[in-house]
């Protein structure tokens, strides 16, 4: 007769604004309803931690702390049996993410996991200049950094 099912470890939760930065320079899966980064850094003893982050842009307060609740328990859930061992795990979350199935939510961590965990992340995003447009449409069609010279 097998004995009491082994209580499997809780992962940490990431506090420090660094950390989720240095996130952001490991695997990039991204799915319709969030982004999953995956920073594979070795913690002691396989430990794994997670963050979620939800902007502004999603929706109101409200929107956001139930979307954020909802990838907190999918993360607790998924990490310990199918996580990264010794990598820091961070949610991003997208717009239709708050109305998306539960269920399809969880697949889909699954899935990005299983990417992730074999290394296959998506592509790098390009890097704007400062979040302003390339072609110069922002400082008036002039490419001068916004300073009109005198001819």
């Amino acid at each position: 007769m097998p004995g009491p099912p082994v209580p499997r470890k809780q992962p940490a939760t990431l506090a420090k604004r660094a950390d989720f930065l240095a996130a952001n320079r490991g695997i990039r899966v991204a799915r319709p309803g969030f982004v999953l980064l995956v920073n594979p850094v070795s913690h002691p003893e396989g430990a794994m931690r997670f963050g979620v982050t939800v902007t502004k842009k999603i929706g109101n307060a409200v929107v956001r702390n139930r979307m954020k609740r909802r990838f907190r328990e999918l993360l607790r859930d998924a990490l310990p049996a199918i996580g990264v061992p010794g990598a820091d795990h961070v949610l991003i979350g997208r717009e239709g993410g708050v109305e998306r199935d539960f269920a399809l939510l969880r697949q889909e961590l699954a899935q990005a996991l299983a990417r992730a965990a074999a290394g296959k992340g998506d592509p790098p995003r390009r890097r704007s200049r400062g979040g302003k447009a390339a072609d110069g449409a922002a400082t008036g069609g002039k490419a001068t950094g916004g300073k009109q010279r005198r001819p």
